[in-house]
């Protein structure tokens, strides 16, 4: 399966990124990494239609000057992107997210080891470092944990590394799932992962549901999650601007789920909900 990659330069920067990955998610753009001038943004290749670029407002907008280009990227090529420039990541001096070549960490932190492919789960991006931040802060002892979105598996693999008790993932991006699998194998954590979408979800039930996906998405599929919370269970929703929290916790507030904390890093923002 291959990518498309939207690389685009934009100022003024800050709002000019924030509208243009929101303009770019409604089309369907799924994964997004900041850059110093800029950012990149993939969707799957199948998924692409080049003429819903040109209807994204923010690009004939005289306020902004967006530099873009449009490249598909190869599955057999992103390991040797991704080689060139991931660095081990420490969350909360507690956790370590690293590729299989780098040094293993001192014995009192969490191990992490990833190798991502194109399933953009590195735990780099704001989003990921705001959910596994989380994860180090919250009791998840034999707790059931379903990671929705799952890419390469590291929030799955946190959760079962953190004593939880059975650990569902799923994605529906078949190289996602098949990279979990791999991952879950290689950091030796028994987790089911299922290739699909929420349908998949089924009859189970969860003390803790992690999301990581995008604002429509989470908008589209937040009430499948309400129903599979276990009462005081947890939703931890990330993937999406500050600027969405509030169209987020309505709805969320409409399911009966009551927010309970939230963190913010670089514009990107995190939710907890507890469905009573």
């Amino acid at each position: 399966m291959n990518y498309i990659q939207f690389l685009a330069k934009v100022s003024p920067l800050v709002m000019g990124r924030e509208i243009l990955i929101a303009e770019l998610a409604e089309i369907g753009f799924e994964s997004f990494v900041d850059t110093e001038d800029g950012f990149e943004a993939y969707i799957q290749e199948a998924n692409f239609d080049e003429s819903n670029i040109e209807q994204i407002s923010l690009l004939s907008n005289e306020e902004f000057e967006i530099e873009y280009t449009i490249n598909k990227i190869a599955q057999q090529n992103w390991n040797e992107q991704w080689e060139k420039s991931f660095d081990p990541i420490f969350v909360d001096e507690k956790c370590m997210i690293r590729a299989p070549f780098h040094e293993k960490p001192t014995d009192n932190v969490i191990d992490i080891i990833i190798e991502p492919k194109m399933s953009f789960g590195t735990g780099h991006h704001e989003t990921t470092h705001l959910i596994v931040s989380r994860l180090l802060n919250l009791d998840l002892t034999d707790k059931t944990v379903l990671d929705m979105g799952c890419g390469t598996g590291i929030l799955a693999i946190l959760a079962k590394k953190r004593n939880c008790g059975k650990v569902l993932a799923i994605d529906n991006d078949e190289w996602a799932y098949t990279n979990s699998v791999e991952n879950c194998e290689r950091n030796n954590v028994d987790i089911e992962v299922v290739l699909g979408d929420v349908n998949q979800i089924k009859s189970n039930k969860f003390d803790v549901i992690i999301a990581n996906i995008n604002r429509n998405i989470l908008l589209r599929d937040m009430h499948f999650y309400a129903n599979a919370l276990n009462i005081n269970g947890l939703l931890l929703l990330s993937g999406f601007f500050s600027i969405d929290k509030e169209v987020l916790t309505e709805e969320a507030n409409k399911l009966g789920l009551t927010l309970t904390f939230e963190n913010t890093k670089n514009e990107w923002t995190m939710l907890e909900f507890v469905k009573k």
